[in-house]
């Protein structure tokens, strides 16, 4: 009974299964790069600088690609695209350890190759092959679901990098992560499409719109342009606190377990934040919830920063964050499927996405750049508090009803 009610077809149920164990291998996977800091400082003679710069660029060809695989995925499928992009993440992370892995090598593995994968492995494709199967009422339920199960992938891979760290060395945690990696492979084996005669979302006249004139429309709406800025700030706070939060743990004088310990907190506690607010997307206005989203993360990064270093502090950012880390995902996916339907969804949401990963980028590459000239990370959490409360208003003025072309469905 639950089955029919919420799954539309078996179909729907088998790719929100892939999608949701994708994710968690590829999600998991991108968040652990700061516990290697000092290793590669130590071992490939990097800079911290030059490592911001090489997760920035992991960002940045995350967002680039996203599009790309996107586009890709609406023509060929989803399930080719994964397996294509796998492969990109399985050969940087494979060079790392065993291949060139110094100067520009070092940014060709951990920022371009990775980066690439990420753009068609790390939730965009998914989520929009699952948003496809769903009508708008369960859509950001379902998109909720597979966020919540990245999550699960945040909270175990800081737990299993920190214990094979210390057990294995760097290399051989490197080496393991492929076997992560050929899991995820076998998973987008079971993504399905949405076939042709099935009409859960939109009128018949969507079918007949093409990509040009879908990314025309979108570019056009003053809605698709505040969220595609507002997804600039969600990337810039994730990142920065990813990449480099071991090392501000240090800085700030936290016990050093504490920093594995805040990763694995914001991994389980986005589990109950994406699936909140991915329920909360079915029901009320998408663009407030985006509002207090926003907001909220600027209030938690002030704490933190003001509250004595103590270890409640740091389990509470965790916790706290963690809330709110992807909980932005459901509604603005949900936004966009809303306004503009599905059938270009995972084109759409690639573009927003790569204005994400452009915000990642320099959360990334200036939070290195702001220790290595000022000896301190405290500039780059400053402007992340400040852009976290643009946010805030920059998504008020979006409006969320459908295009004519849909409202009359």
């Amino acid at each position: 009974m639950i089955k029919e009610k919420f799954f539309p077809s078996n179909a729907a149920l088998f790719t929100l299964i892939s999608a949701c164990l994708i994710v968690a291998v590829f999600m998991g996977l991108r968040m652990v790069f700061g516990l290697f800091t000092d290793f590669f400082v130590e071992d490939l003679q990097c800079t911290v600088t030059q490592f911001g710069l090489a997760i920035g660029l992991q960002m940045l060809m995350w967002g680039m690609f996203a599009p790309i695989f996107g586009a890709l995925a609406d023509k060929i499928g989803s399930a080719k695209v994964t397996i294509i992009a796998a492969g990109f993440v399985a050969l940087g992370i494979y060079l790392l350890y065993s291949g060139p892995n110094t100067g520009i090598f070092f940014q060709i593995n951990l920022g371009l190759l990775i980066g690439i994968g990420l753009g068609g492995t790390a939730i965009s494709v998914q989520i929009g092959a699952v948003g496809k199967h769903f009508p708008n009422k369960t859509r950001g339920m379902a998109i909720g679901i597979v966020v919540a199960m990245a999550s699960i992938g945040y909270f175990f891979s800081p737990i299993y990098t920190k214990f094979a760290l210390s057990e294995y060395g760097w290399e051989k945690t490197l080496n393991t992560y492929l076997y992560f990696v050929l899991f995820g492979i076998i998973a987008a084996i079971f993504l399905r499409e949405v076939k042709k005669e099935t009409n859960i979302n939109d009128n018949s006249k969507v079918d007949n719109q093409t990509l040009v004139e879908a990314l025309k429309e979108a570019l056009n709406h003053k809605g698709f342009i505040l969220l595609t800025i507002g997804f600039f700030v969600c990337g810039f706070n994730i990142t920065l606190v990813s990449a480099h939060i071991p090392m501000y743990i240090q800085e700030r004088g936290f016990e050093i377990w504490t920093a594995a310990a805040i990763l694995s907190l914001i991994g389980l506690f986005n589990v109950f934040g994406t699936l909140t607010f991915g329920y909360l997307s079915g029901k009320h206005s998408k663009k407030i919830l985006l509002s207090i989203l926003y907001f909220a993360r600027g209030i938690v990064l002030i704490l933190f920063l003001i509250l004595p270093t103590s270890t409640y502090v740091a389990i509470g950012f965790g916790v706290l964050y963690g809330f709110l880390w992807l909980a932005t995902i459901p509604p603005t996916n949900g936004v966009i499927s809303q306004i503009f339907g599905t059938k270009y969804l995972a084109t759409l949401y690639g573009i927003v996405f790569f204005s994400h990963q452009i915000g990642s980028f320099l959360g990334a590459y200036l939070g290195g750049y702001f220790y290595d000239e000022y000896g301190s990370f405290d500039y780059a959490w400053y402007l992340s508090i400040a852009l976290s409360f643009f946010a805030t208003l920059v998504h008020l003025p979006i409006d969320e009803k459908p295009l004519p072309r849909l409202a009359a469905t």
